[in-house]
């Protein structure tokens, strides 16, 4: 294995550990960004775990917070923190409530956007058909 084969692991690493699996188009852009510019894929990656890695707050409360900045962009991307705020303990009433806040900045669009996300990751919170 190559020393950019193993750094590309590493990185999917950090995904899997955060989210439980490495999403696709992050898959996608890893792998050929190591081929193009590992060292700037490397130290994006860097920074990036690094802002949602602080040490003054935890897990949890990161991805709650990414969860609703994300919503306020409308990002598919909200689906991802979401399931790592659940990894780090969150639960449907913190994650709505973060939405909450989204839809306060961002409108219904957000709003309708976790109820998505979160009729998915919480099932039984659908309504009988």
């Amino acid at each position: 294995m190559s020393k950019t084969d193993a750094k590309l692991d590493e990185l999917k690493a950090r995904y899997e550990t955060m989210i439980g699996f490495t999403p696709p188009k992050i898959a996608k852009r890893l792998e050929l960004g190591m081929r193009v510019d590992p060292d700037l894929v490397s130290a994006l990656e860097d920074w990036r775990i690094a802002a949602l890695t602080p040490a003054a707050l935890d897990q949890k409360t990161v991805q709650l917070m990414a969860f609703a900045i994300l919503l306020v962009q409308t990002s598919e991307a909200a689906a991802n923190h979401a399931k790592a705020a659940i990894r780090a303990g969150a639960t449907l009433e913190e994650l709505h409530a973060s939405a909450g806040i989204a839809a306060l900045f961002r409108g219904v669009a957000a709003f309708n956007m976790a109820g998505e996300i979160l009729a998915g990751l919480f099932p039984e919170t659908r309504p009988a058909d």
